[in-house]
């Protein structure tokens, strides 16, 4: 490469070294910035590219011969000409210092195998699903709601997104009142579709954690739906690693086993996290 096209390349946000024959190099479309420390970003999608709603990838920038790369969930549905991820923005972190930055035309690596157990396949078949995310653990769902099969296979889906602030509900309430105008999601979601945003540092729910509103109870009266049947209802968790046990335990005690792509079960988790 000469001088000026590796200037050019970097200036783009192009890699300037060669890409592995398992990364995809793709291009930023869009990015939107909801609180200091939360942003969404859109970008192509490989013609080759093929995943289940609710898994992840492994991301990285182009900003190094051997990149950082880092587990996100992908927040579209499947048939999303585009990828979608929302994430932290963490100070000095060695991904995420870099990714906040990005714009319009950079350049974004992707590993090409996703994976991951947010996925409708690792559960058994039930009536009603819940969605319960804390911060970026929404990711996943963001593309779970936005799945017409979810809707086939479940006649009630609840989220639950728990966050510090009310200002950090703004992707999820942004994502559920995007679907009453979906010019085909709308028809399909109406009426199956329950939301539940609460933030644990204002507002109503000041002080309470998703478990705790699970175990007063008061989860389920706010939605008017009655408390979790292992019967009828299967779950899925995605947040913190202390979320993800303490919500898995209350699962439990509601009587939800946990299931994999391996063994389907009537609740799923997943470990993989942002930086």
């Amino acid at each position: 490469m000469t001088a000026t096209a590796e200037t050019a390349a970097q200036a783009s946000g192009a890699p300037s070294f060669p890409i592995p024959a398992n990364v995809f190099a793709e291009t930023v479309t869009e990015v939107k910035h909801y609180t200091d420390s939360l942003f969404k970003f859109r970008m192509t999608r490989p013609a080759s590219f093929r995943f289940r709603t609710g898994e992840f990838a492994m991301i990285g920038l182009p900003n190094a011969e051997k990149p950082v790369f880092r587990a996100y969930s992908i927040a579209s549905p499947s048939w999303d000409e585009e990828l979608e991820f929302f994430s932290i923005k963490v100070p000095n972190g060695p991904l995420t210092e870099h990714l906040q930055k990005i714009q319009p035309g950079d350049t974004v690596l992707m590993r090409k195998k996703p994976t991951g157990t947010l996925v409708l396949d690792a559960l058994l078949p039930g009536k009603r699903l819940y969605l319960f995310s804390t911060g970026t653990g929404i990711a996943p769902f963001a593309g779970t709601i936005r799945d017409p099969e979810t809707y086939e296979k479940f006649d009630q889906v609840i989220l639950t997104h728990t966050t510090r602030t009310l200002a950090e509900l703004h992707y999820g309430e942004e994502l559920v009142e995007a679907l009453k105008t979906d010019e085909i999601l709308a028809e399909i979601s109406q009426g199956k579709l329950l939301y539940h945003g609460s933030a644990t540092r204002e507002g109503e729910h000041k002080g309470e954690r998703i478990t705790t509103l699970m175990e007063t109870g008061k989860l389920f009266t706010d939605l008017g739906v009655p408390p979790i049947d292992p019967a009828e209802d299967r779950a899925m968790i995605c947040g913190s690693m202390a979320m993800l046990k303490d919500t898995a335990a209350m699962c439990e005690r509601f009587g939800l086993v946990e299931g994999s792509n391996a063994n389907p079960g009537t609740y799923v988790v997943e470990r993989a996290f942002v930086d």
